[in-house]
C-alpha cells in the first residue's frame, strides 16, 4: 500500500515530466500523471519512466482537452491512498519531504499542508531584484500552502467535491482551511525557478494577480479581510534602512502594480489566461 498519492496534472510538459518524477520516486509513492490535452510526448515520457527499482508506482491517465482543473478532479478519482498531494509539472520536489509531511499531519491536527517554498534564481536581473524584496513581504513570512504544491488528507479531501473551475486552484484550496488546520514545517522544502525574464516575470503575477481577483468575486466568503496597505507599510520599513534594496523595491512595486491592472482587465474581458504559463522556467534543466 503507498504511503501517499501524488497527482500531477501536466499540459505539455514533455521537457519537465522527467525531472518531476525522478524527483518524487524517492519513497514509497502511487503517483498519477494527469495528461491533459497535450500535444507533445508527456503522456509517453511519463509511461515509459522506470520504476523497477524504486518503491513508487508511476500511472498516467490521458484527457483529451487541456484543463488544469479537469485533471486535478481525474487525478483525485483514481488515486487509492491518502494523503494526497498536487503537484506542478514544473516544481521540484522529493517524495520523502511529502511522505514526511504527510506523516506528521495527523499529530499536528492538520488538514492541508505544503513544503516551504524556495525560488531558484533567475537570468534576469530585474527579476533577481523583485525577488530580494519579495523574500521580504509578509505573504513570504507567512505559512503559505500552495505555488504548486499542496497535501491534503482525506478529511481536507472531504471539505469540498470537486475543484472549481478556477484560476488559483491553489488559493481556493488554502482559503478552505483555517490557519490552525494548515502545516508548513520548516526544513521541508521544494523548488520553483523564478522567471527567467521581466516579462515572464509580469505574466506570472498577472495570472496570480487574476487569480486572487477572481476568487474574491466568486468566492467572498472565502476572501480574508484586505491588509493591503498595512503588509506595504510593512515592507516599506524594512526596506527603508537598506538603500541596496530601493531599485528591488521600485521594480517590485512596478511590477505589483502592472500585474493587478492588467489582471482586472483580463478579468473583465473575459480573456482566458487559466493556461498562461511561464515557458522560460521550463527552459531550465536543474
Amino acid at each position: 500500500m503507498s504511503a501517499i498519492s501524488v497527482v500531477i496534472p501536466a499540459h505539455d510538459e514533455a521537457t519537465v515530466i522527467e525531472r518531476a518524477l525522478t524527483a518524487l520516486v524517492d519513497t514509497h509513492a502511487e503517483i498519477v500523471v494527469v495528461a491533459n490535452g497535450c500535444s507533445d510526448r508527456t503522456a509517453e515520457i511519463a509511461r515509459d519512466f522506470d520504476t523497477d527499482a524504486v518503491a513508487a508506482t508511476v500511472r498516467v491517465l490521458e484527457l483529451e482537452h487541456g484543463s488544469k482543473i479537469k485533471a486535478l478532479n481525474a487525478g483525485s478519482a483514481d488515486v487509492s491512498a491518502y494523503p494526497v498531494a498536487y503537484v506542478d509539472a514544473d516544481v521540484i520536489v522529493s517524495g520523502a519531504v511529502l511522505t514526511e509531511i504527510a506523516g506528521r499531519m495527523d499529530e499536528v491536527g492538520a488538514l492541508v499542508a505544503a513544503p516551504r517554498m524556495i525560488v531558484l534564481p533567475s537570468r534576469s536581473w530585474w527579476v533577481r531584484q523583485y525577488y530580494r524584496v519579495w523574500a521580504l513581504t509578509d505573504y513570504r513570512a507567512s505559512g503559505h500552502i500552495g505555488s504548486g504544491v499542496y497535501i491534503l488528507s482525506s478529511t481536507g479531501r472531504a471539505r469540498f467535491e470537486e475543484f472549481p473551475d478556477v484560476i488559483a486552484d491553489d488559493l481556493y484550496v488554502q482559503r478552505l482551511f483555517a490557519p490552525h488546520e494548515r502545516f508548513t514545517p520548516a526544513g521541508l522544502t521544494f523548488s520553483v525557478h523564478a522567471p527567467g525574464t521581466l516579462r515572464a516575470l509580469l505574466g506570472r503575477n498577472t495570472r496570480i494577480a487574476a487569480g486572487n481577483q477572481e476568487l474574491a468575486v466568486r468566492f467572498p466568503e472565502l476572501t480574508p479581510p484586505a491588509t493591503s496597505v498595512g503588509g506595504a507599510r510593512s515592507l516599506l520599513s524594512r526596506v527603508w534602512r537598506r538603500p541596496s534594496l530601493w531599485a528591488g523595491f521600485a521594480v517590485y512595486t512596478a511590477v505589483y502594480l502592472t500585474a493587478h491592472r492588467r489582471a482586472a482587465r483580463l478579468l473583465r474581458s473575459r480573456a482566458s489566461i487559466s493556461w498562461n504559463r511561464d515557458h522560460t522556467t521550463r527552459e531550465q534543466t536543474t
